[in-house]
């Protein structure tokens, strides 16, 4: 095995073609995760100086570092709690939204379904500054609901999208199948639709929750320094903190993406994402 660390052993070995295949791919790897490989050691790096390529001590220092700052952990707290509300009112809202899309033709519906796109197809600070009008008109500045709003904002083409296409998929000879034996249409909708339509919810669902965990710019104008999600700290630690303290609380934004994304990875796939984003 060790043999085919010399390169030109390597290269006859396994032929010109996959060695540069494998020089891709390496080069790909080293470009994609390096950064993140770095983080991760940084996060543990208790002592680091450069030009050293591995840190001098390593440890848990700057993990009770990020932890004992008052800001640091209510900016953690309030991305939770941003991100749960916006989750739950953007089902709240968008659910109904999307099985009517999904069941009834009515005109303009296409442009309706397509109204959502806009918000992600326009540079989202001059959408931001336009709406910050609005809400100093409404007292909505530097408030919980006007930031919650600004993340539902974003999310509303994948709550609207996904559920509908899922919603098409389920037959309506089911519904009527539920409805012959006396089910009522709420319960046709609780027991049959929704629970057939779940796959594509949840991964709308967790768009939207990993969605507003990373959302920055908008909280920051609406939030007016009183709303702190962890992505606007960010700007702050990277300013003010040395890297290890920034490397932590990279990490401690990208948990829940990590933990989210491998429980619900049975639904994430391109089936459900491309099919969501059809418009019959």
């Amino acid at each position: 095995m060790f043999k085919y660390l010399n390169p030109r052993r390597f290269y006859h070995a396994v032929g010109k073609k996959h060695f540069w295949e494998f020089i891709i791919l390496a080069v790909f790897l080293l470009f994609f995760y390096g950064p993140l490989i770095n983080m991760f050691m940084l996060a543990f790096a208790d002592t680091y100086e450069v030009p050293a390529v591995l840190p001098q001590e390593w440890g848990f220092k700057w993990w009770k570092f990020v932890l004992e700052q008052k800001s640091l952990r209510s900016s953690i707290l309030q991305s939770y709690g941003v991100a749960i509300i916006t989750t739950i009112c953007s089902m709240v809202l968008c659910i109904p939204a999307a099985y009517s899309i999904a069941r009834f033709k009515f005109p303009g519906r296409k442009l309706f379904m397509l109204s959502f796109l806009l918000t992600n197809a326009f540079p989202k600070l001059g959408i931001y500054t336009s709406i910050g009008i609005l809400f100093y008109r409404y007292n909505l500045m530097g408030t919980l609901i006007g930031v919650v709003i600004i993340h539902m904002i974003n999310s509303m083409m994948f709550m609207v999208w996904l559920p509908a296409s899922a919603f098409r998929s389920v037959h309506r000879q089911q519904e009527e199948a539920a409805r012959d034996v006396g089910a009522g249409p709420i319960r046709t909708f609780f027991k049959v639709t929704l629970p057939m339509a779940m796959p594509g919810i949840a991964v709308a669902t967790l768009y939207t929750f990993l969605g507003s965990m990373e959302e920055a710019q908008g909280t920051m104008l609406v939030g007016l320094a009183r709303i702190k999600t962890m992505p606007v700290e960010m700007y702050g630690i990277i300013l003010d903190y040395p890297g290890q303290a920034g490397a932590v609380f990279s990490i401690l934004l990208i948990i829940p993406s990590i933990i989210l994304i491998f429980a619900m990875r049975k639904y994430i796939g391109p089936e459900a994402i491309a099919g969501g984003f059809k418009m019959k």
